[in-house]
Formats: C-alpha cells, structure tokens, sequence
C-alpha cells in the first residue's frame, strides 16, 4: 500500500470535502434520480443518466479520499525541531542564483499541491532537489528549459 503524506491543513481539507460529498451532494444526488425516475421511461430520460453518472463520479471520489486518509501520514511540521533543513511541510525559500529572482514554496503532500497557492508537490523536481538541503545550500534544478540553480534562502516551519 501506498502511504500519503500529507500536512494537517491537508488532511482537514481532504475530511471536509469527504463530509461534504458524503452528507451533502451524496443526498442530494440521490434526490434528483428518484425525482429523474418518476419521469417514466428511463430508456430516454437524459436526467436520470446524467444523475447517476455524477453519482458514479462522486462515489469514486468518496472512495478515493477514504483511500487517502487510511493510507497518510499526517505531518505536522509545526511540532519537528527546527534545524534549517528543508523537510516536508516547510516552506522554503529560494533565489535563483543567475536572475536573483526569489519564489517561496511550501512542499506538501500529490493532494494539496497548487502552484498558484505556492504549494508544490513533495514529487516536484524542485521538492526532490530542495529537500534534506539547509538554508544557504545551492541546489541545481533540472526543468525542460535546462538546470538552474537556486540559492535556499530561509527555510520556515509554519
């Protein structure tokens, strides 16, 4: 079995749409197909077909964050000493070291990953290359443009 890390924000996210879908959209899926059914001939009814596809989707959905939270491992970064040391949950800093230009990420689990938040996956290739290094450590990136190098600036445990 696969283990998932995850941070607690992570796990609250994934518990919050598993109750979601479970006590909202599940109910209220269940409503539209007995209300598409008493609409006769199943055969034709574009509404019942359409109901029970979301049904389908939203019940793999339910699965596969059950799936998810059996199999994570939640890390609170928040409790680990801090050392410098770049580690899952930390969000880090960098600077490329040609451009000076300087991004933040905070490396979380496949689940919680959104470039636009400044989250990255911890299977990103700047995670792989940022990870066990220390503030002031130089690691090279390798991107479909080519390496570049970046410069860790400060490494946090928020």
């Amino acid at each position: 079995m696969n283990k998932y890390p995850m941070t607690v924000q992570g796990a609250r996210a994934l518990e919050e749409e598993h109750a979601h879908l479970t006590k909202v959209v599940r109910p209220k899926l269940s409503q539209d197909i007995g209300t598409a059914r008493e609409l006769g001939d199943l055969k034709e009814n574009a509404e019942y077909h359409a109901a029970r596809e979301q049904q389908g989707m939203v019940e793999a959905r339910i699965r596969d964050i059950e799936g998810r939270l059996q199999n994570s491992v939640v890390i609170d970064v928040t409790t680990i000493p801090h050392s410098g040391k770049v580690i899952f949950g930390t969000t880090v800093e960098i600077a490329n070291v040609e451009t000076d230009e300087s991004v933040t990420y905070q490396i979380v689990g496949e689940d919680e990953a959104d470039i636009k938040l400044g989250k990255i996956s911890v299977g990103s290739p700047i995670a792989r290359a940022l990870i066990a290094k220390e503030e002031g450590d130089v690691v090279a990136v390798k991107t479909p443009g080519g390496v570049i190098e970046y410069e860790i600036v400060e490494v946090r445990h928020i």
